[in-house]
């Protein structure tokens, strides 16, 4: 595990915040790195923090599981679940160029999911509901796990 992940972890496990609202963020944040709103999931993800005054920090760690090493498999699974739950066929999303690189490759992208909206946004909706869910509970169960640890006095010899 790398150094910074180490420190974003400890960030969010040692908040002031209950481990439910601090699961939550991070679930939250989950859920919209799923959304297809393609460049809003920061500016998304700071708004509900800032309305629901959740942790910005849990839930900006969850919407950065779409990240540029992840953009790919999350809306082709997404994409392709949709796909199968409305019986439509997936063959055309491998028009996609992943050579491109900046806008000629988010124009590429667009190009070819905009035929794929509504499985586009059916699939990614439900598994963002999914993962935001696990998110949740993992993210709650570690907390809650790691402030029981913490809490627990150490037997003086």
């Amino acid at each position: 595990m790398t150094e910074a992940l180490r420190r974003t972890l400890r960030v969010i496990l040692h908040t002031g915040d209950t481990p439910h609202r601090t699961a939550l963020a991070f679930g939250i944040g989950v859920f919209i790195a799923f959304s297809p709103f393609l460049g809003l999931h920061i500016w998304i993800a700071l708004l509900i923090a800032v309305l629901f005054r959740l942790n910005r920090v849990a839930i900006l760690v969850g919407t950065y599981l779409n990240n540029p090493w992840t953009f790919a498999p999350i809306y082709l699974a997404g994409t392709s679940l949709g796909c199968f739950l409305l019986g439509i066929s997936s063959a055309g999303l491998s028009a996609i160029n992943w050579n491109l690189h900046g806008r000629d490759f988010y124009r590429n992208v667009w190009h070819v999911l905009r035929r794929y909206l509504w499985p586009l946004v059916l699939g990614n909706t439900l598994l963002g509901l999914v993962c935001g869910v696990l998110g949740y509970l993992l993210l709650r169960h570690l907390i809650e796990q790691r402030r029981a640890a913490s809490a627990v006095p150490v037997a003086e010899a």
